[in-house]
């Protein structure tokens, strides 16, 4: 078994990913804290204490999840989502928000190993060099033959001109 030092963590896409579900994971869970005050009459003290720490685990690990040698915050980030998860057992709206921000971190992960191993076809021809320029002229679209000029158009009588 390898160690969390030798996996290979592709840093941009893991830290947009994950960094962005774990911030939006922490304003849902101080938003939490007063559901638990008022529906669940827990008292202020441990519900700011508990959700308070959660929602600032969830920040600290947003900013510190795909930095170079920073392979834990991944660990990190998964045990916070049993912990929010978990805390449906005092508020029971966490359980369904829990699963959502626990399937949205999974696929954060997922999605950005895939990125890393097979970047998007776009992305593969951003980094083409440009193809030089045709040097053959484009045929005429009036000219009857590629490549050769067209004819002048008749040229109409201006107009209130007498025809001939």
């Amino acid at each position: 078994m390898s160690s969390l030092a030798e996996i290979a963590v592709p840093t941009k896409q893991l830290r947009q990913l994950c960094g962005t579900v774990l911030a939006m994971e922490a304003i849902i869970i101080g938003l939490a804290i007063p559901v638990a005050i008022v529906l669940e009459h827990l008292s202020h003290s441990v519900a700011g204490g508990v959700g308070g720490g959660l929602a600032v685990c969830a920040l600290l690990l947003s900013g510190l999840v795909g930095r170079p040698g920073k392979a834990w915050a991944l660990v990190a980030g998964s045990v916070l989502q049993v912990l929010i998860i978990a805390a449906g057992v005092v508020v029971p709206a966490m359980y369904i928000l829990g699963v959502i921000f626990a399937a949205l971190w999974v696929t954060g992960i997922w999605l950005a190993h895939s990125l890393a191993t097979n970047p998007p076809e776009s992305a593969l021809a951003s980094r083409a060099p440009a193809s030089p320029p045709a040097t053959s002229p484009a045929p005429d679209a009036s000219s009857p033959v590629p490549g050769t000029p067209a004819s002048p158009a008749p040229a109409s009588p201006a107009p209130g001109a007498p025809r001939s």
